[in-house]
């Protein structure tokens, strides 16, 4: 068999210094996973009931939907003060099934510009016009909005996974609401960490009766799987109707939902973990680095480390010292802005950020 033209990508890819391969966590100190509370790591979800189903036998809208799935999407839109949520298998699910399917083709879709992947999928599988417009830049989104036609849908996320700064959301909002914008909010990174209960960014700027659509992912500070889209009933309904990856996929099990459901219950009252997060947050950034440190307030912790190769020698120097900090390549990332990815977690030391400190002296 002929495989010439996946060799030919691949050493393009290999050219550039880019090419990726799957690595075996080999024990060293986590400063990589998205476990920013420490869920996975404490284990505080095993006692979940094992005698729970491994397998839901369908879609949802087959034989896969039961009384659980629905309880927790009750119990998650009260949590998160919405009238109504859907879960997804997964985050990338979710935005994909949200965008593709409810703006049409006469409307428009403007997207921030470090926008995830799974958002800019999603909105390439619209039949809308698409644009994005400057990360983080209101004026720039206002240029787009002028602009506009049919029914407009803004995007943007809370907390962004590459650089760990916040989208200026009030700004946002106002804008929107100037030109009559539906608002859609990705909270995957501030799921659990944002807010006095890790309710996210919008509850906590009490904005959540403006917002058309939020996303809430369950595979990082959750530690667990899954995704769930929250908003009005009839988008709910709509999303049951019309969202692909939601009517064609076969639902989450039992057990996947009851973690859900625990993990809910568990990061709620995870104060004290989030405080020392915020602490060790505020002595990295108050650190003094040889290399471009970017400004965020949150858990994920960018530092710039121009070209893939330099980043990836760095990478390798701070894994042999174990610590797992991993290099984000382009085409990931713009060239000259590759970086080290350093995520902040409930559970790291200070010793140990100290120590991982001094090797970017």
């Amino acid at each position: 068999m002929n495989e010439s033209f996946l060799d030919k990508k691949l050493a393009e890819r290999k050219n550039q210094n880019a090419f990726r391969s799957l690595k075996i966590n080999q024990q060293q100190i986590d400063f990589c996973s998205n476990d920013y509370l420490g869920i996975v790591k404490s284990k505080l979800l095993l006692s979940v009931n094992t005698d729970l189903s491994s397998g839901s036998t369908g879609s949802r809208l087959l034989a896969g939907n039961y009384e659980l799935i629905e309880t927790v999407e009750n119990q998650i839109a009260s949590f998160h003060q919405s009238e109504a949520a859907l879960i997804f298998n997964s985050g990338y699910d979710a935005n994909v099934g949200l965008l593709s399917s409810v703006p049409q083709k006469e409307d428009t879709i403007i997207y921030d510009f470090l926008s995830h992947a799974s958002i800019r999928d999603g909105v390439r599988l619209s039949f809308a016009q698409t644009y994005s417009f400057k990360h983080n830049d209101i004026a720039d989104l206002e240029k787009k909005l002028k602009h506009a036609t049919g029914n407009i849908f803004v995007v943007t996320e809370s907390v962004f996974s590459m650089d760990g700064d916040i989208c200026p959301l009030n700004e946002i909002v106002s804008i929107c609401e100037k030109y009559k914008a539906h608002l859609i909010i990705d909270e995957a990174h501030a799921t659990g960490i944002i807010g006095e209960r890790g309710e996210g960014l919008v509850q906590l700027l009490q904005i959540q009766n403006k917002i058309f659509a939020r996303v809430h992912t369950f595979g990082k500070a959750c530690g667990c799987h899954g995704a769930v889209v929250l908003g009005s009933q009839t988008l709910r309904d709509y999303l049951i109707n019309f969202a692909r990856s939601f009517i064609y996929t076969t639902a989450l099990p039992q057990h996947a939902v009851a973690a859900i459901q625990r993990s809910y219950q568990i990061f709620a009252q995870m104060q004290n973990e989030r405080k020392h997060l915020a602490d060790l947050i505020v002595q990295f950034q108050a650190a003094a680095i040889q290399y471009e440190k970017l400004i965020s307030h949150t858990p994920i912790q960018a530092v710039i480390v121009t070209g893939n190769e330099n980043v990836k020698a760095l990478s390798a120097k701070i894994q042999q010292a174990g610590f797992d900090v991993r290099p984000v390549l382009y085409p990931t990332v713009p060239k000259g802005k590759e970086r080290l990815r350093i995520v902040l977690h409930a559970f790291n030391t200070e010793k140990e950020l100290h120590a991982l400190l001094n090797l970017l002296q």
